[in-house]
């Protein structure tokens, strides 16, 4: 697995390899040794902001549905999911896995599957009515040479863009409405710069940009040959590659200087302060930075231009770890997670939308109301930055190419580069 041996080197040349989230401890966050039979730990990336909110609410009904488990939080911050995987991968070597693992849902798991981590949960499906419960859509995107290997606890949407509809109005155009193609984005974003706004495009590091290459090439190429790009039946070679991509290096013009230095926190943050016109990011936005300002007048969303009409989605799911300390407590545990209860009380706080599809909209804030219409009647498209669509090792090199196209933009360079990633990892 080139992905999680990429991480151990990682790992070892910052002398961490010998730091575990999940070796054992005095709190029971142990791995399949830990003391405390009874003690479920569940290894995430969620430590604070809406993300812990959501993780709160799913550990109560926890609580109350799998009394004889102790729920052990051996969360890892930071990063988003980069710093947690690190450490996973570690203990995962070690032979010393949690007893359930947060995972993107997709091509991500196939690095645990070929490595023998992570174990079949197809039963688990008809256990607990999930077959059922669960569109087919995302069963089959779950799905792996015939079995699934996680439990999804919600999905989230990609391709969305959030505007300052007071910066936009400076400039003469609409906030309420999204431009009809890329083409016509990069118009707007002219108007936004001779209105005097310096970076009408706020972007940061990392996933950020490879999120807005992905929303580039997806509304170029349509939603079958977006798709095609990870199952190898579009050639990144193409040249409706190579022109989406002249695309992509043409936003990054309009985008601020410090975007290799800052996360997406703080490219949202030039937004709502005025400093910039727009921002691509997933739908975690809704509640975890704007959740104190009134949708629609403070801010405006939609579908990132060329894009309506597809989902581009990702979901975040909890494994069955191979050997993981006490299977029966993980899989009440993964019971919860695919529970309409457990799934409530993880979204209405997370802002992501139920990945169940007999949920009720309107337990939901607006933006999600509108995000679960869509789920049910978009194309479904997967992303290969939050790992629908690609594994580990793919992403990795893709991130790697994309930093250095960041900083010395040459397409014929980044198209090679990305192609050798999806052919040889």
């Amino acid at each position: 697995m080139r992905g999680l041996s990429k991480t151990l080197a990682v790992l070892s040349a910052a002398g961490l390899l010998a730091v575990s989230a999940c070796g054992n401890s005095d709190d029971g966050g142990g791995g399949g040794d830990s003391a405390a039979s009874k003690d479920v730990t569940v290894f995430t990336w969620w430590a604070d902001g809406g993300e812990k909110a959501g993780l709160d609410g799913m550990v109560s009904v926890f609580n109350t549905d799998c009394k004889d488990f102790k729920f052990v939080n051996s969360a890892v911050a930071g990063g988003a999911g980069s710093n947690a995987k690190q450490v996973l991968a570690n203990d995962l070597q070690a032979g010393k896995p949690p007893s359930t693992f947060q995972a993107h849902a997709g091509a991500e798991l196939k690095d645990y599957i070929n490595a023998g981590q992570v174990d079949d949960v197809s039963q688990l499906y008809k256990d607990y009515g999930l077959d059922k419960a669960f569109p087919q859509n995302l069963i089959d995107n779950l799905t792996v040479d015939g079995k699934i290997y996680s439990i999804p606890a919600n999905v989230h949407r990609a391709n969305v863009v959030w505007a300052n509809p007071a910066v936009l109005k400076k400039a003469g155009i609409d906030g309420a409405t999204a431009p009809a193609s890329v083409d016509a984005w990069i118009a707007d974003m002219d108007k936004l710069k001779a209105a005097g706004v310096k970076a009408p495009l706020a972007i940061s590091k990392g996933f950020a940009q490879e999120m807005l290459v992905e929303a580039v090439l997806l509304a170029d190429l349509g939603a079958d040959k977006f798709k095609g790009l990870w199952d190898g039946k579009t050639d990144w070679a193409g040249a409706d590659v190579t022109a989406a991509l002249d695309k992509y290096k043409k936003l990054l013009t309009y985008t601020n200087a410090d975007r290799e230095a800052i996360d997406w926190p703080d490219a949202l943050g030039y937004v709502n302060k005025g400093q910039a016109g727009y921002t691509l990011m997933g739908d975690w936005v809704a509640a975890q930075q704007l959740a104190d300002k009134v949708p629609d007048s403070a801010y405006t969303y939609w579908p990132a231009p060329g894009t309506a009409g597809n989902f581009q989605f990702l979901a975040d799911s909890f494994t069955l770890p191979t050997n993981g300390a006490d299977p029966d407590g993980a899989k009440c545990w993964l019971k919860t997670v695919g529970s309409a209860e457990g799934q409530k009380a993880f979204n209405t706080k997370k802002g992501s939308i139920p990945a169940r599809s007999d949920a009720t909209p309107a337990d939901y804030p607006k933006y999600q109301q509108g995000a679960m219409a869509d789920w049910k009647k978009d194309t479904i498209v997967p992303s290969c930055a939050h790992g629908a669509a690609c594994t580990l090792g793919q992403n990795n090199d893709i991130l790697s190419a994309l930093s250095q196209f960041s900083g010395s933009p040459d397409v014929a360079k980044l198209q090679s580069a990305i192609g050798a990633a999806m052919k040889t990892n």
